[in-house]
C-alpha cells in the first residue's frame, strides 16, 4: 500500500498508522504536480513558479485484512477536501520476506 501526502501532514499520519498497528512504514522524499498545477511564491521580491510540489511516499505492507482500516485511517487524518491531499494506491505483494528473520507473509507484517 502507497500514499502520497503534504508533508506537513506526515507526523500525524505516522502516529495515526502506528495506533492502527501498522509495523512499519518506508517513507520516500518525493516531488510531483498534478491538479494542483504547481504553486507561485517569491523570495526577496523575485517571483516563481514551482511546478513541482515536495510530497511524502509512505509505503507499508499490510495484511488484507488491514486493507480498508489503513486506508479508513488515512482518509479520516489526512482528508482536507483541498486539491493536492494526495492519493493512496492498493496493490498486492506476491511475497514479502525479511532478511533478517527470514520470515515471509504473514509472519513478515507482524
Amino acid at each position: 500500500m502507497k500514499a502520497i501526502i503534504r508533508p506537513e501532514k506526515f507526523q500525524l499520519l505516522r502516529k495515526a498508522l502506528s495506533q492502527a498497528g501498522v509495523g512499519g512504514l518506508t517513507i520516500t522524499e518525493a516531488a510531483g504536480t498534478g491538479k494542483q498545477k504547481g504553486q507561485e511564491g517569491s523570495f526577496r521580491g523575485n517571483y516563481f513558479h514551482m511546478e513541482l510540489l515536495p510530497k511524502i511516499k509512505v509505503e507499508t505492507v499490510v495484511t488484507e485484512q488491514q486493507v480498508d482500516d489503513i486506508i479508513e485511517v488515512i482518509l479520516t487524518h489526512y482528508h482536507t477536501g483541498n486539491v493536492g491531499d494526495g492519493k493512496i494506491s492498493v496493490s498486492q505483494v506476491e511475497e514479502a520476506i525479511r532478511i533478517r528473520t527470514g520470515k515471509k507473509g504473514k509472519e513478515f507484517v507482524q
